[in-house]
């Protein structure tokens, strides 16, 4: 069950999305963060804003706010990858190998196996 969207923060998400794929990473940033003041517990605008850090190259920002996002969503499925995917890349980012291998046991812990149905 997903939760209702707020109109205020989902205008603004949808408008960082724009910017983004417009190339205006200042722009989407400062709209994510408008929505994260509103909506500061959200984990999909946490890893949303993870990713606009990284396209402005502040990995350490990026890699702050992708844990954040693990820690208060799901910890499984697709947010919980790109939460763990990003971890990997800004820890190679850094030059730490041993941490780029362990947020990718992360990444794959984040994978549910499927019932078996035969």
């Amino acid at each position: 069950v997903a939760p209702l969207r707020d109109p205020g923060v989902a205008g603004l998400q949808d408008g960082a999305t724009i910017d983004e794929h417009a190339g205006r990473y200042a722009d989407a940033a400062a709209k994510l963060d408008q929505a994260l003041k509103l909506s500061p517990q959200s984990p999909d605008l946490l890893q949303d804003r993870a990713e606009i850090a990284v396209r402005q190259q502040d990995y350490p920002l990026a890699e702050k706010l992708a844990r954040q996002s693990w820690q208060l969503g799901p910890k499984s499925g697709s947010l919980c990858a790109r939460n763990m995917q990003t971890v990997v890349e800004m820890r190679l980012q850094a030059g730490d190998q041993a941490g780029a291998d362990a947020a990718r046991q992360g990444v794959q812990q984040c994978h549910i196996a499927g019932v078996n149905r035969f």
